[in-house]
């Protein structure tokens, strides 16, 4: 192709879940209340840990770094996405479409990580209860969330860097709401096949290792559990698993269904669908889920809302 031939794409249009004013009205709304809870809670969330004595623990302080991940997580995703429901035609500028892809594969990837950190600390807590302080130091938690950090940015510069460099000859129009990898390889003019074996591999070794270690801690504690003789004594170690167990399923479950599958059984229709759950959804859920699920938070929020009656 000559050079004269293309005009190199600027912009992208992002097309959206629907054409309809009617119905972009109805999904502004319903997606600034989403986004209000899922900031409101997961700061809340943080506040709450930060302030409370009683849940400065290991198990806290994760919680804590993937509320922090959740609030950022939605952040990369519904500001453009409210504001472009709003706009006569939703356009985001290449570069600002490569920023979007990158804040969105670090936080993906890093409350992938954050969950099965998690999962083994859920093992130590149970499996190995009297030696819970001393395995789960300070220490070591801030390099378990570090080393997060670190394996989300690193799977997130592979794709948008190998992403940006490929040529986009135009059409422009995007076929979702946010700068999918998916979706913007449909519309490049250069050979995508490296791109699809990168992302098939990197994210189905990535959700498979990070699977695994939640899968491989939860057998050992399922017979921790069965170990325990009083029925209360089981329903403690339960509870304590459930809202996490929670989290996982609807997160691994969602992400699975649109990354790890070959293009040819791509639908973008579809995976618009399951992408408002797993950018916008699973972040509000996430603090609903810990907050009404969890004895010690519903306790910290209690306490709060009958100190801040007594200070009114």
């Amino acid at each position: 192709m000559t050079e004269e031939n293309f005009t190199v794409v600027t912009e992208f249009i992002l097309l959206g879940l629907t054409d309809l004013a009617e119905l972009k009205v109805v999904l502004f709304v319903l997606f600034l209340v989403i986004y209000f809870i899922t900031l409101v809670g997961n700061l809340g969330m943080i506040f709450l840990i930060r302030v409370t004595p009683k849940l400065h623990t290991p198990m806290y302080y994760f919680l804590s770094c993937l509320s922090f991940v959740d609030a950022w997580y939605s952040s990369a995703i519904a500001p453009k996405m409210l504001i472009n429901l709003l706009a006569v035609q939703g356009t985001i500028s290449f570069p600002a479409c490569m920023v979007q892809h990158l804040c969105f594969g670090v936080f993906v990837t890093t409350e992938g990580f954050l969950l099965s950190v998690m999962a083994y600390d859920h093992y130590v807590a149970i499996v190995n209860p009297l030696l819970y302080t001393a395995v789960m130091s300070k220490i070591k938690c801030v390099v378990l969330v570090i080393g997060s950090w670190v394996c989300g940015i690193i799977n997130s510069l592979v794709h948008t860097i190998s992403l940006s460099r490929l040529s986009f000859c135009g059409p422009n129009a995007v076929s979702h709401f946010f700068c999918d990898i998916p979706s913007l390889l449909k519309l490049s003019c250069s050979d995508t096949s490296m791109n699809e074996l990168l992302l098939l591999t990197f994210s189905g070794v990535i959700a498979m290792a990070t699977f695994l270690i939640v899968i491989i801690s939860y057998m050992f504690i399922v017979v921790a559990i069965l170990r325990i003789h009083s029925a209360a004594g089981r329903q403690k170690a339960f509870s304590t698993c459930a809202s996490h167990l929670t989290a996982v399923t609807i997160f691994y479950g969602t992400l699975s269904f649109s990354y790890i599958q070959p293009s040819s059984q791509y639908s973008v229709e579809q995976e618009k669908v399951v992408s408002v759950f797993y950018t916008l959804v699973i972040p509000m859920l996430n603090s609903l889920i810990y907050s009404l699920r969890n004895k010690d938070v519903k306790d910290a929020v209690k306490k709060a809302t009958e100190m801040k009656h007594f200070f009114c």
